[in-house]
């Protein structure tokens, strides 16, 4: 199914502007439609303080809510006026939590945006982001926080472990897999997955006419994640395609995992599905 509808995140916070504007990229080169989205979130305030709070307080709170949503939309709006997608573009607002609205909507689109959590835990959140990809059942495109690069997908790396993750992963980004420049199928420490680990899963999408080219390392004594970083600095990927916490993510917070430690540290766009 071709990539034609896109849902974008977005809040106030400094790096809403490159996610929006990686966003309308991918829009873009598939023609797609755009969707912006933010989250109206009223304060959670208990029932037994809510009656000491006056009732300038609670307007206060309201017209601050009023000017981020606000901030938001021009973000926005000036994302999709510079790419020319004024005529395949929306702006949305969803009142309630983030996770659920986003995990509702991301199920009426085929790619949902988000941002990586910045540094002073801006954007998104990792933990909104985490949530979002095991609740919402859809493909998930997180942008770092420090950008994207000019185009996203012209060349591709594949995390490739032949988990249910995995697959489900190259299904959902078939439709950026098919316009690529450049597929990369790369497996880390690879087992029990064929004598030629990512040779199954390469010929596959030979079949749909690919340019595929396979990799793999073993032995190495370094964390999954930064072997797949640093095979993204070295292959010059703009586009990471994995799948999202094969293991419980109570295990990887306790022991790490590829998925947190990408999640912490990417460099690069990454498409990731549950």
């Amino acid at each position: 199914m071709p990539l034609k509808d896109i849902l974008v995140y977005v809040d106030d916070s400094t790096q809403s502007g490159g996610t929006v504007a990686a966003a309308c990229s991918l829009a873009l080169r598939h023609n797609a439609h755009l969707t912006g989205l933010a989250v109206d979130r009223p304060p959670e305030i208990p029932g037994f303080a809510a009656i000491e709070i006056p009732p300038s307080a609670v307007e206060i709170l309201r017209q601050q809510r009023q000017e981020s949503l606000q901030k938001a939309r021009k973000i926005f709006e000036n994302g999709v006026n510079a790419a020319g997608l004024t005529d395949r573009s929306r702006w949305s607002v969803a009142h309630g939590r983030p996770l659920e609205s986003l995990s509702l909507r991301s199920r009426y689109a085929d790619l949902t945006v988000v941002p990586q959590s910045g540094p002073e835990g801006e954007g998104g959140g990792e933990d909104l982001v985490d949530d979002l990809i095991m609740a919402s059942g859809r493909p998930i495109l997180v942008i770092p926080y420090i950008g994207a690069p000019p185009t996203i997908g012209r060349k591709v790396l594949v995390a490739w472990n032949g988990s249910r993750e995995a697959a489900r992963a190259v299904s959902d980004a078939m439709p950026i897999l098919e316009t690529a420049d450049s597929i990369e199928i790369f497996a880390v420490e690879p087992r029990d997955i064929g004598d030629v680990p990512g040779a199954d899963i390469a010929e596959h999408l030979s079949r749909h006419s690919l340019k595929i080219s396979a990799a793999k390392t073993a032995g190495l004594d370094i964390d999954v994640g930064d072997v797949l970083l640093n095979q993204v600095a070295d292959s010059g990927a703009d586009l990471i395609v994995m799948g999202a916490y094969g293991h419980s993510r109570m295990r990887e917070l306790v022991l790490g995992g590829a998925t947190r430690h990408i999640l912490g540290h990417m460099t690069v766009p990454v498409l990731l599905s549950h």
